[in-house]
């Protein structure tokens, strides 16, 4: 019934040999290295010998020589049994199996042997996929293939790994509608809303030019595609002051014997990105896509509607177009990420005083103390006076003048008196750490380059993994995807299975 081949060590392995082999180790002074390598070559290969016992105890599946189906045809026993590989984590098996159709050659209908055991599409197990994306969603899947090796002895190639998580990703959709959400009692008394973009290095495509041979002023080594990257939590409120912001902003020393303050931790944090598919690069769709998700969790998660929602993002005018498109979120209080605007006091602290002095870092404290108290606007015409009064040269006016555009257009988002009064958070340091640590440390490693598809799946699968959700997520999928691949299973309920002897 099943065709393998295994190496093992002194023929077909059993418990007792295995405790056998310590006690020679230990009667012969072995290394403790060399014991353990031993006994987990045993292991693997008694686990081998049991699924191989599995798989011959199953027999192949016949039914006898008609099947009835569900839409009331019959479907007859073809006369060969067919072949399938199964690529266990034990190693790779070959599966004969009873098959029943109209005729060899044509659709077959049923499979017997593949419903009973629910085995996968592909010729991985569900266990050994599982294990390549896990490992998949933390480093390069040339090295989960060689690291998977190393442990088991199982050869995979990088295609296959890249096949299994593309497979893998198409289920997280229908899984993020039906994922399980925190308990009302647990989640904090706001919701936050964050998005950011973050680029990923890509593949040249067949319709895209050559690299240059020798690039140009600002050429790039290598083509990036923009990913939306989105995030939705809950929090506590956290009220502070404008001198408590300022003080931990510049690493003021705190008085002996006391503590800092702590943080409100974020509850349920889920993040996701999109990337995107127009050719010319545009945000639109992806943009959409991700605070239509923001949305719809947060709606999920209170739908009485009941709690404030922050949004606070950096001043990019595209993101805020996507939170107030689509479905409206009533009454949500749109915040500029505070650690936007204080690079915009450096640079114009540098236009009046010399980069790294103290009175650079006095012009900075003072105005970042305003905007904290709600003046933003009594800062913009003051930087406008300090500069016409200094008669500055071109470029640090010009220089002013962005700084001053920057904080008049976002002025409306930089009431910061009233959040922080309110305990709302001004900084978007979730949003930030997610594009390093869910973008940036997986997607771009030293020479990695990505396809499309091939990184949204990753993306889809990542998201899943960090956010918490992996046995979940993992558990869905494998219910969907017996569904979706044995529709008819019902037809072995009450019908004997013929074991082989």
């Amino acid at each position: 019934m099943i065709a393998h081949h295994v190496e093992t060590h002194n023929g077909p392995h059993s418990t007792d040999e295995l405790f056998a082999f310590a006690r020679r180790a230990a009667e012969q002074g072995a290394p403790a290295h060399e014991v353990e390598e031993g006994l987990w070559a045993r292991l693997l290969a008694l686990g081998r010998q049991a699924l191989g016992q599995f798989f011959h105890a199953q027999g192949t599946g016949d039914l006898g020589p008609e099947l009835a189906q569900p839409d009331g045809s019959t479907a007859r026993r073809l006369p060969e049994l067919h072949e399938r590989s199964y690529r266990s984590v034990f190693g790779d098996f070959t599966l004969r199996r009873t098959c029943y159709g109209s005729r060899e050659g044509q659709a077959i209908a049923f499979v017997p042997l593949d419903a009973r055991l629910q085995l996968p599409e592909s010729d991985y197990s569900y266990l050994l996929q599982r294990w390549d994306a896990a490992l998949g969603c933390e480093t390069a899947f040339a090295r989960v293939a060689a690291t998977l090796r190393e442990i088991l002895g199982v050869k995979q190639s990088v295609d296959s790994l890249e096949r299994i998580t593309r497979h893998m990703a198409a289920s997280v959709g229908a899984f993020r509608d039906t994922r399980p959400v925190p308990q009302a009692n647990e989640e904090g008394e706001l919701f936050v809303l964050t998005a950011d973009g973050k680029g990923i290095p890509m593949r040249r495509g067949p319709g895209d030019p050559r690299p240059k041979a020798k690039r140009g002023k600002g050429d790039k080594a290598n083509a990036k595609r923009m990913a939306i990257v989105g995030a939705v939590y809950s929090v506590a409120r956290h009220v502070r002051t404008p001198e408590e912001i300022v003080a931990a902003l510049f690493r003021d020393s705190r008085d002996p014997g006391t503590k800092p303050p702590v943080r409100p931790a974020p509850v349920g944090k889920h993040v996701w990105a999109r990337l995107s598919e127009a050719t010319d690069g545009s945000l639109t769709g992806p943009v959409g896509e991700v605070f239509g998700w923001l949305k719809a969790e947060r709606a999920r998660r209170d739908q009485s509607g009941a709690k404030p929602v922050v949004c606070v993002m950096d001043g990019q005018e595209l993101l805020w177009e996507g939170l107030r498109g689509g479905e409206p979120v009533a009454g949500v209080v749109e915040v500029l990420d505070l650690l936007h605007v204080t690079p915009r006091l450096w640079q114009a602290a540098y236009v009046f005083h010399r980069e790294g002095s103290c009175e650079a870092a006095a012009f900075v404290r003072e105005r970042l103390r305003r905007v904290l108290r709600g003046e933003v606007q009594g800062v913009v015409m003051g930087l406008r006076r300090q500069g016409t009064r200094a008669n500055l040269p071109a470029a640090k006016a010009t220089q002013l003048r962005k700084v001053c555009r920057y904080l008049k257009a976002n002025a409306s988002r930089m009431r910061y008196d009233d959040y922080l009064a309110k305990g709302y958070p001004i900084a978007s340091g979730v949003i930030e750490g997610a594009c390093r640590s869910y973008v940036k440390d997986r997607m771009e490693r030293s020479g990695m380059r990505w396809t499309r598809a091939g990184a949204q799946a990753m993306l889809d699968v990542r998201s899943e993994y960090l956010n918490g959700d992996w046995a979940a997520f993992q558990a869905f999928r494998l219910r969907t995807e017996t569904r979706r691949l044995y529709p008819n299973r019902t037809l072995l309920d009450g019908v004997p299975w013929p074991l082989a002897a």
